[in-house]
This record gives structure tokens, C-alpha cells and sequence, in this order.
């Protein structure tokens, strides 16, 4: 197809960014080595690929890029070097889940896992072989790198101090930010609407017991569309990372075996097993959530207008209503003070809220409170919110009273950096490290590289 010719180009690009087809760079660049570091080795393509991916980014530094992007790489291979010695054990699902995602992506670009097969002139399974060793080896660098920081901590006076020493004009700039509460209310959770759902889930299963294929009926059926995508398979999976109902259906069932009806906070489930192995399962699902009517929908909107009437004739105070009606179990019992999940504390920018609850409170004022509205939870469920604004602050300049959560995580990041950067200078006097003459003028940030 045309359009999947016109994306080869910049899917080529975006597989040269993760590094892990050297083949493809060039066939005219001539491959060498530039550097040992412990037993391992960087090519001349390992910088070439990085500072292209940088170019693409648009995220090329200043100054020398070349020997800022080597002492990356370096650095990156000190780092696996060490967590060889220390014996540091890959997450082997984790690696898995980044391999799909990253398939699907690059599959999605180019049209279809054929067409990047040809394209590479590779099978599926070595394209993924590639990769997996180039995201194990990250996954490493970033384990042994947080283990050397792992138990660094800051002081309030050093969060003090570090503030005193950044000169005016380097202050960043903390976009405006939203304190919230909500009381939220879920639809009526009607025998009628549940029993649509186990209804259907029943008539799957009895299809896939008299030979259908799970994975087609959950690509065609299943409302967890990340995993519809692969036939609601979620790979390996240990009991902590599943919630406790699937779970222990899903650790109770025999190799194929297709379970009852399971409910959840998502929804309701049918689950078969693929593969069990020490403490992990491998499992398909298909996920059906009930379907609301439009008169379920209204009656939740209307209690909840009912109940935001109470509060606007000072029947009720917002922050009892919230304890009495809320439905929301992480604010309800705190006045409904929401708390942003992305940084762990009460104060959202824009692009962190969602869409629908954004558009109700942009016009609101501090104190104002919306109407009901429709919106979603974190797992996708319909809920309706009425949302007051405690408070708004404007777009400034970073300061301690209201932005003590940032400096406070730029205080911590530059401490880390000065016992990293410690770190790097001790294991550089313990490392065999070799470097081509290519690189001996470089004006590396760590000094130790070229002995």
C-alpha cells in the first residue's frame, strides 16, 4: 500500500532510535570499536544511532555532541558492567510487556508484522530477539542506577539551601494549578444492567467450550482494548500485579481451562489460562463492564443535583455532603479533596486532569463549584462528579510556600547526580576501560575515561 511505503522511512528511523538492528544503519558505514568498557564494547553505529535519535527529538545539546553522546554510552556501559557483578536479575515480564508495545507500535506504522518483516528481511521472532537484548540491557543500566541512589534523601535545610543558590532567572516556571474536591456518584448498579453482562460473558463462554477461539472473541468483544489487541492475553503476571478477585481465579484454573464469571472493580471477566509457571500466570480475558440505560444515567445526575442544591442553599456544607453521598473512596473521607496521582500531591495542571473535567472547571473561580457532569474514573468507569474549587494558583515563578514539592524533588535530583557522578569516578579507577584515539581530546564531564 502507498501509505504504508510513505511510513517506511520514518518507521526505519524510529527502530534505529531504540538501537537494536545495526544492520540496517548504513551499508556504508564501516563498523568499529570505540571503546571497551569492562567486557563490553561500543560501536561507531552505537553513537551514530544515538545522535540521530536525538536529532529526530530535536533534543541535540550544545557543544561537542559527539563526545557529550560517547560519555552516555559509557557511562550506560559502567553501569551494565557493574550490575553484572553485582548479579542484578532482569524483570523478564516487564521486558516482555515493553517488546509487545513496541512491536505494535512499529506494526501499526508500517502496516502489518509482514510488511516489517520484509522490510528488515528478518522473522518476527528474531526482530523481537533484537530487541529484547537491547531492553534488557536498558532495564539493567536503570536498575543499577537506582540502586546507587536508592536511599538518598534530602533535609528541609537543604531543600532551603539549594533553593538560595538558583539565580532568579533559572527559577522554573510552574504552570497554573488546580486544587479540587469532588463528591462522585456511580450510576445506579442495577441487577438488570449486571445481568446483561454475566449474560453475554455466559454466551462466550459457551461459544469458546464448543470450539471457538478465545482470542478472536476477545479481539471482537473484550472492553480491555489494550489487551483485545492480542486476543486478551496479558502475559506473565505474579498475584501482587493482579487485582484480588482475577487473581485467584486466575492462579486456580489448569492449562486451558476457561473460568466462570469473575467481577471486579473493572467489570465483569471470564478468564482461561495459557501458561502457569513458578508464582507468574500467562492468561487471556475478555472484560465486559455493565451498560447503563439513559434513565439509569439521569437518576444518578439528578441525586447528585439534588444534593448539590443542599449545598448551594447552605443545607450542607460541600465537605459533609462529600462524607455522606461520595462514592470516590480516596476523597471521600478528606472533605473530597482529590489527590493528583502523577505527582502525589493536591494540585493538578491542565494536561492532568481529564478532558471532560477540565472543560466543566476552566470558567470556575476559587470557590465556585460546577454543575453534575458525566465523566470517567481511573479505570474507565462512568461516574458523575460535581467538582468545587478550593483554590487556583497562577503560572509563576517557582517558590518554597507553594511549590515546595518541586524543589524539594530538584534538590534530591541534583544530590543524587553528585553521588552518582562519585560513583562513576570510583568504578572508573576499578574498570578495564579503553578508549579509541578518536576520543582522547573529548572534554569529558568525569575526567577518569582515559587513563
Amino acid at each position: 500500500m502507498k501509505k504504508n511505503n510513505f511510513l517506511k522511512p520514518t518507521v526505519l528511523l524510529i527502530l534505529l532510535s531504540f538501537s537494536f538492528i545495526r544492520s540496517t544503519f548504513s551499508q556504508e558505514t564501516i563498523d568499529k570499536v570505540v571503546a571497551v568498557v569492562g567486557g563490553d564494547m561500543i560501536l561507531v553505529s552505537d553513537v551514530e544511532q544515538e545522535l540521530m535519535r536525538l536529532k529526530m527529538q530535536g533534543n541535540l545539546p550544545e557543544g561537542d555532541v559527539k563526545c557529550q553522546v560517547f560519555e552516555q554510552i559509557l557511562i550506560q556501559k559502567l553501569l551494565l558492567h557493574q550490575s553484572k557483578i553485582d548479579s542484578i536479575a532482569p524483570n523478564n515480564t516487564a521486558i516482555e510487556d515493553e517488546i509487545d508495545k513496541r512491536l505494535r507500535y512499529f506494526i501499526n506504522q508500517i502496516g502489518s508484522e509482514k510488511a516489517l518483516e520484509n522490510y528488515f528481511h528478518k522473522p518476527i521472532y528474531e526482530i523481537k530477539n533484537d530487541l529484547r537484548d537491547v531492553i534488557r540491557e536498558q532495564q539493567l543500566t536503570q536498575q543499577m542506577r537506582q540502586k546507587v541512589v536508592d536511599k538518598i534523601t534530602v533535609t528541609p535545610s537543604e531543600v532551603k539551601d539549594f533553593f538560595k543558590k538558583i539565580p532568579i532567572d533559572s527559577l522554573p516556571v510552574i504552570p497554573e494549578q488546580y486544587e479540587l474536591q469532588q463528591i462522585a456518584m456511580y450510576p445506579p448498579s442495577s441487577a438488570q444492567a449486571k445481568f446483561h453482562v454475566k449474560e453475554k460473558l455466559l454466551e462466550l463462554r459457551s461459544r469458546i467450550l464448543k470450539g471457538e477461539r478465545f482470542s478472536m472473541l476477545a479481539m471482537a468483544y473484550s472492553e480491555d482494548l489494550a489487551s483485545a489487541k492480542k486476543g486478551g492475553e496479558l502475559g506473565f503476571r505474579s498475584r501482587d500485579e493482579l487485582v484480588k478477585s482475577f487473581a485467584d481465579v486466575a492462579f486456580s484454573l489448569a492449562d486451558g481451562q476457561v473460568s466462570q464469571i469473575v467481577e471486579s472493580e473493572y467489570g465483569f471477566h471470564i478468564i482461561q489460562m495459557i501458561e502457569k509457571k513458578s508464582n507468574q500466570v500467562n492468561v487471556r480475558h475478555i472484560l465486559l463492564k455493565p451498560q447503563f440505560t439513559s434513565d439509569m444515567l439521569a437518576e444518578a445526575q439528578a441525586k447528585l443535583d439534588s444534593i448539590a442544591n443542599l449545598i448551594k442553599t447552605d443545607s450542607m456544607k460541600f465537605e459533609g455532603a462529600c462524607t455522606k453521598f461520595s462514592e470516590d473512596k480516596k476523597s471521600r473521607m478528606n472533605g473530597g479533596l482529590v489527590v493528583n496521582p502523577a505527582n502525589n500531591t493536591k494540585y493538578f495542571e491542565k494536561e492532568q486532569l481529564q478532558p471532560s473535567d477540565y472543560y466543566v472547571i476552566k470558567e470556575l473561580k476559587k470557590g465556585e463549584m460546577s454543575a453534575p457532569f458525566e465523566s470517567r474514573d481511573e479505570n474507565a468507569n462512568v461516574i458523575f462528579k460535581v467538582i468545587k474549587i478550593k483554590n487556583v494558583i497562577p503560572s509563576h515563578k517557582a517558590n518554597l510556600v507553594d511549590d515546595y514539592n518541586i524543589i524539594h524533588g530538584m534538590t534530591k535530583q541534583s544530590k543524587e547526580y553528585e553521588v552518582f557522578m562519585k560513583w562513576v569516578t570510583e568504578k572508573q579507577r576499578l574498570t578495564y576501560i579503553k578508549i579509541d584515539p578518536e576520543y582522547k581530546n573529548c572534554k569529558f564531564i568525569s575526567e577518569g575515561w582515559i587513563k
